[in-house]
C-alpha cells in the first residue's frame, strides 16, 4: 500500500496562539455561545481564571490533520477524549500516527492514533480515526478537495 506502515507519523499541524478572536469566531461558526468561552466575568464568576477554548475546537485542528492528509470522503470514524482545558495563548500540535493497518480487498482500513498537546506537552485531546485507502495508497499526501 504505497509503503504505509505502522508507526508512520501523518504530517503535523501546529497552531496558536490560541486568541480571544479564534474563541470569538468559533462561537459564531459553530453556533456555540456559551458564554464562558468568551465573558471573562461569566468565566470567572464560574471559578475560572479566564476564559478558555472550546474542546470541539482543538477537535476541529485534529481534524485538519486528517483531511490535510487525505480526501474526507475517506475518514470512516473519527471520535476523541477531551484531557484538559486549553487556555487563551495556549500553542497546540495535533499530531497522528497509524496504529493498524487492514487490508479490506481493493482498499485498506487505516487506523490512527491521534494528540493535541499544548507547548508545555500537556495533553489536551487524545482520539482515534479510522480512514480507508485505496489498495494503490496515498499518492498525494495533501488535501485534493475531497476527489478521491
Amino acid at each position: 500500500m504505497n509503503g504505509m506502515a505502522i508507526d508512520d507519523v501523518l504530517p503535523e499541524l501546529s497552531v496558536g496562539p490560541v486568541s480571544r478572536l479564534d474563541l470569538a469566531l468559533y462561537c459564531g461558526a459553530s453556533g456555540d455561545h456559551n458564554p464562558i468561552h468568551v465573558d471573562i466575568d461569566f468565566a470567572r464568576a464560574a471559578g475560572m481564571e479566564d476564559v478558555f477554548a472550546h474542546g470541539m475546537l482543538s477537535m476541529a485542528y485534529l481534524g485538519r490533520v486528517l483531511t490535510n492528509w487525505v480526501p474526507q470522503s475517506w475518514i470512516e470514524t473519527y471520535s476523541v477524549r477531551f484531557s484538559s482545558i486549553t487556555p487563551v495563548g495556549a500553542r497546540l500540535r495535533c499530531v497522528g500516527r497509524v496504529s493498524a493497518i487492514e487490508q479490506l480487498g481493493e482498499s485498506c482500513r487505516v487506523t490512527l492514533a491521534l494528540s493535541v498537546r499544548d507547548q508545555g506537552e500537556a495533553l489536551k485531546i487524545k482520539g482515534e480515526a479510522t480512514v480507508r485507502v485505496p489498495a494503490d495508497g496515498i499518492t498525494n499526501r495533501g488535501n485534493n478537495n475531497g476527489k478521491a
